[in-house]
């Protein structure tokens, strides 16, 4: 069996609110970095088809080795699928020398409205096997914190 790095939550805000946050340049460099880094993004292009490359740099990098420089993960994201307040599937390979950090991750935000909410699923596949899923899957449960954070009211 194939390997799936999962992780949900019921976010307080709309399909549509949700969406947004994960195809607006300025959301995702707020919200989706986990715990530890920040995120900037260098170039932009949100279609399907398009993409944006993030630079992940890490707060404090003692123990935790970028994976492109000692200090910083660059990814290069294209979107695959955008289905606006439904769906957003993302292709994600990281700059590294390192082959255990090869290949294509393939990255789908599945939203689905609960109640008041959005039940937001990730599902990653294709992760490269450098990367630890015990490490990816709180990586992203820090991510859809921020989200909610990012949305919610007082957030």
């Amino acid at each position: 069996m194939s390997r799936i790095d999962r992780g949900s939550r019921t976010i307080g805000a709309t399909p549509a609110a949700v969406y947004d946050a994960l195809v607006d340049r300025g959301a995702l460099e707020a919200w989706l970095p986990p715990d530890g880094m920040r995120g900037r993004i260098e170039r932009w292009d949100p279609r399907p088809g398009g993409g944006f490359r993030m630079v992940l740099t890490y707060l404090d990098p003692t123990g935790n080795p970028g994976k492109t420089s000692d200090a910083t993960d660059v990814v290069d994201v294209g979107f695959a699928e955008l289905v606006p307040a439904h769906r957003v599937v993302q292709t994600a390979v990281f700059q590294s020398d390192d082959p255990a950090y090869a290949g294509t991750m393939t990255m789908t935000w599945q939203l689905a409205a609960v109640g008041d909410g959005t039940a937001v699923t990730v599902s990653a596949t294709g992760v490269p096997p450098g990367i630890d899923q015990a490490v990816h899957e709180e990586g992203i449960a820090s991510s859809l914190a921020h989200l909610a954070a990012y949305l919610e009211p007082g957030g």
